[in-house]
């Protein structure tokens, strides 16, 4: 059904919370705010933008100032406060094997995405890794999907689905005209999923390759 296959990062091939949280409850103490990483889930998968920005209501200077304090944790350490999902290597070996194209589509910083699928080992199994730009110029889930259709040269949108587990990746799938596979084992719910209109909900890693 699809010969292109687009994975989101956090949430879809690693669980990456804890340093994504830890990143965020550091930023947050700077700007005199408390919280506990329990409660900053919430961060996994939108831009940092609009979380700072729609969560606690921080204006353009006070929000690149959180998103700076944030990269200099993550980059030096929260990048590797990370664990690659049981079973996601077998999955994407199974894909590659099958002759598809695969890419990263993820509102991760692409430079965070490279290191992180190197150390998971997982890179070799990536046609196109696309992410999004430090400078802020592309981070919409919309825009890192665009950009890796961009890189496969625009294929046929009817062959192409995204596989993600936020209603972010289902909403930025339906934008640029691709279906979308919600998983339930990363940081969004089943009704989430559904409610924003995703294709096929996959309950386990083993499920995904069922849909493809």
């Amino acid at each position: 059904m699809y010969d292109y296959v687009l994975f989101d990062l956090d949430g879809t091939i690693s669980d990456s919370s804890e340093g994504i949280t830890k990143g965020i409850q550091i930023a947050l103490r700077e700007m005199g705010i408390e919280e506990e990483c329990d409660n900053l889930h919430k961060f996994i998968g939108p831009p940092l933008k609009y979380s700072f920005t729609t969560f606690y209501g921080f204006n353009e200077e006070d929000c690149a100032k959180a998103v700076k304090i944030y990269r200099e944790y993550y980059g030096r350490t929260g990048l590797f406060e990370n664990k690659a999902y049981e079973g996601i290597d077998k999955l994407l070996k199974k894909v590659k094997e099958s002759g598809r194209k695969i890419a990263v589509a993820t509102s991760k910083p692409e430079k965070f995405s490279v290191q992180i699928l190197e150390k998971f080992g997982l890179i070799e199994y990536f046609d196109v890794i696309s992410g999004a730009t430090l400078d802020g110029v592309r981070g919409d889930k919309c825009e890192v999907i665009e950009e890796a259709l961009k890189r496969f040269g625009d294929p046929d949108r009817k062959r192409v689905v995204l596989i993600g587990d936020t209603h972010f990746d289902v909403e930025g799938a339906a934008k640029v005209g691709i279906d979308c596979i919600g998983v339930l084992y990363g940081f969004g719910t089943r009704e989430s999923l559904e409610n924003a209109g995703a294709k096929y909900i996959a309950e386990d890693i083993e499920d995904i390759y069922t849909y493809l």
